[in-house]
């Protein structure tokens, strides 16, 4: 196997672009732990020894579920596990500054939107590389961790966007939440809220990933392509919005709302809708009234495609590869059938295999609509644009702000984000 040496330019400029794409509020966080250092060069196939693990769960301590399983994963491998948990852009940060310095952990569990920046800087081995089994993996999920015609790591668990909505507020307006299937019927069911004398839909379109992030099923549900951000389609997107604005079906504070102060909005009870993930389900049951979910509807009917939040488990790139094939048995043991539900239910989040998926659901039939929303969702990364992305992302979500707050029209903003993103992907 061909060993490949990390560029210092290209390292830089992927630290550059990574604070783009982390911090979507589609991940956990938490307050940080202290760091630890690089692999303990003592660790070898043959010899047991020490092999670090750096996660995106600084919430988890040693007595948690995640923490035991590392450990047994480790045990399992014949080796010791020292597990490091750093807030998401803090840890892709230390991985790229660690790449840099020959000091990269052995397993390294990052946000899903990075894996491409990591690959492109040379931080990351792909799978074929180190024999990495991802067969059982939803292709959809899968595609946020490939660049070209390689994969870079395994799907641990993913999180997507629905519509929650307020039972009470509903009935008060007739509305049926069942005849929501597409953007007319929902916008029908926001007119009669606001003729009850309730306030309709809650989101997060704030000028940073976060609003592009909430955006997207509606861009995707239009049929819009990240790679024509002005077509008729995406236009329609926009206009959406911005007539729910004007109409006051949404409130003018989306403008600046993250998808935490969208949610603080929605649990007042004053909201029929709000566009949401899965990570607010506990917030949910601590709301005080009765809530249903539904999948954000595709302009015509069916499920839109909603932007994958969630990790991968990859094997950073090391200087002696012999240290590969124990850190393969950690990333199968991590991710294996057997591990992956309560991984998954201790994250608060759906599998990335249909048959953990089916077990998930049989355990908790409430989670059958998440399932459904992550089957229909796709990567921000994906349709091979990698690193791209951050550079249409952060151009369209400044055209939805210039829409939303009146300065531009719906094209005329598209038009000038679809320029800036052409200028800055050539």
């Amino acid at each position: 196997m061909e060993r490949r040496h990390v560029g210092r330019r290209c390292l830089g400029v992927a630290l550059a672009a990574v604070t783009a794409v982390s911090g979507a509020a589609a991940c956990s966080s938490g307050p940080q732990t202290s760091a630890s250092s690089g692999p303990d060069a003592a660790g070898s196939p043959a010899g047991g020894g020490t092999y670090t693990i750096w996660d995106p769960y600084p919430q988890f301590d040693d007595t948690s579920e995640w923490v035991k399983l590392l450990t047994s994963c480790g045990t399992e491998a014949g080796v010791t596990v020292k597990r490091t948990g750093y807030d998401t852009t803090d840890l892709t940060n230390k991985a790229l500054l660690a790449a840099q310095q020959g000091n990269s952990p052995d397993v390294l569990i990052v946000d899903n939107p990075v894996v491409s920046t990591l690959a492109e800087g040379g931080v990351l081995t792909t799978t074929a590389e180190t024999k990495l089994d991802t067969s059982a993996a939803e292709p959809n999920l899968l595609a946020a961790g490939q660049t070209g015609d390689k994969t870079y790591g395994v799907p641990i668990g993913a999180n997507t966007l629905a519509l929650f909505y307020n039972k009470k507020v509903l009935a008060k307006a007739g509305v049926d939440a069942d005849s929501v299937k597409d953007w007319a019927s929902l916008t029908a069911a926001l007119e009669k809220v606001k003729a009850a004398g309730k306030k309709g839909i809650t989101f997060s379109a704030i000028g940073t990933e976060e609003g592009s992030f909430q955006f997207l099923p509606w861009f995707w549900g239009a049929g819009a392509q990240l790679t024509k951000l002005d077509s008729p389609e995406g236009v329609a997107a926009v206009t959406l919005w911005t007539d729910w604005l004007k109409k006051g079906y949404a409130p003018n504070s989306v403008i600046n709302n993250t998808q935490t102060t969208s949610w603080q909005e929605f649990a007042t009870g004053d909201f029929a809708f709000a566009e949401n993930g899965t990570w607010q389900l506990a917030n949910a049951e601590k709301a005080g009234f009765d809530y249903g979910i539904i999948p954000v509807p595709a302009k015509d009917g069916g499920t839109a495609p909603a932007p994958t939040g969630g990790e991968f488990v990859t094997i950073p790139v090391q200087n002696d590869q012999a240290r590969y094939a124990v850190s393969q048995k950690l990333v199968t043991c991590l991710t294996s059938t057997d591990n992956l539900y309560t991984t998954d239910t201790t994250l608060s989040y759906i599998a990335p295999t249909a048959q953990v998926q089916d077990k998930q659901v049989a355990q908790n039939p409430a989670l059958k609509v998440w399932v459904s929303a992550v089957k229909a969702a796709k990567g921000r990364t994906s349709d091979d644009l990698g690193t791209k992305y951050p550079k249409i992302s952060e151009p369209m979500w400044k055209a939805v702000q210039a829409a939303l707050s009146g300065a531009q029209s719906p094209q005329a903003a598209l038009t000038a984000a679809q320029s800036a993103a052409a200028s800055a992907t050539q």
